[in-house]
C-alpha cells in the first residue's frame, strides 16, 4: 500500500471515529467528575481568597459593602474540601426536598453575597408567635453548634434571620431548621461539631 492510501484510510478512521464519539453521551462518571471538578476549583478559591471574619467590625461592614460583594471563606478553622462537598451537595437536596424554590437559602454557607446578607440579617428581628418560636428554640436545642453559628458572629444573624423568616413565611419545623443550620455551618473543619 503506497502512503497515500494509508493516508486516506487513517483519515477516514478518524472521521467515523469522530462521529461515533459525538453521538455517544458523556460518560455519567465523566459529568460526576466534573461536578467535583468545579467544586474543587471553587474550594481552592474560597479557602485561599477569603475575607470572612467573626468580628464585631466585619458584621458591622456588611450594612456598607456593595451589593454584589460576596462574604467569603470559613471563620473559625480551615476549610475541608471533603467538608465542603458534603454541604454543597447536602444543601442542594434540601433545596429539592423542601419543594418550594426558595431563593433566600445559600447554596454555599462559604460564598454569600452581600446583599442575601443584609436582607437576612433584617430578619433577624421579626417577631415570632410563641408557636413559631418553639421551631426556633427547637434548632437552638438541636443544631451542630447549638445555634446558627458557633459563636455571635455576623453567621449568626444571617442564619438566624433565614430561619425566622423561614418559619414566618414558609413554615418550617425546628427539624427542618436544624438541618439547615448543619448544613450551612460556616465555622470551617472537617465536622459539624466545634465546640
Amino acid at each position: 500500500m503506497n502512503k497515500q492510501t494509508i493516508f486516506a484510510i487513517a483519515i477516514a478512521a478518524l472521521f467515523i471515529g469522530g462521529i461515533f464519539s459525538l453521538g455517544r453521551s458523556p460518560e455519567p462518571e465523566q459529568s460526576i467528575h466534573f461536578a467535583d471538578t468545579a467544586l474543587a476549583v471553587k474550594f481552592e478559591e474560597l479557602s485561599q481568597n477569603g475575607n470572612s471574619s467573626c468580628s464585631a467590625t466585619f458584621k458591622d461592614s456588611i450594612a456598607t459593602m456593595s451589593d454584589k460583594a460576596r462574604l467569603k471563606s470559613s471563620c473559625c478553622s480551615p476549610m475541608s474540601i471533603h467538608r465542603y462537598s458534603e454541604q454543597v451537595e447536602g444543601l442542594e437536596k434540601f433545596k429539592l426536598i423542601s419543594s418550594q424554590n426558595i431563593p433566600e437559602i445559600p447554596d454555599d454557607p462559604y460564598d454569600i453575597e452581600a446583599r442575601l446578607a443584609k436582607q437576612l440579617i433584617s430578619y433577624y428581628d421579626i417577631e415570632l408567635t410563641p408557636e413559631e418560636q418553639t421551631a426556633y428554640d427547637y434548632a437552638m436545642l438541636n443544631s451542630s453548634e447549638k445555634g446558627p453559628c458557633c459563636c455571635k458572629c455576623w453567621r449568626w444573624y444571617v442564619y438566624g434571620g433565614l430561619a425566622e423568616f423561614l418559619i414566618q413565611n414558609h413554615d418550617f419545623t425546628g427539624e427542618q431548621i436544624t438541618e439547615l443550620w448543619n448544613l450551612s455551618d460556616g465555622c470551617g473543619g472537617d465536622n459539624e461539631h466545634h465546640h
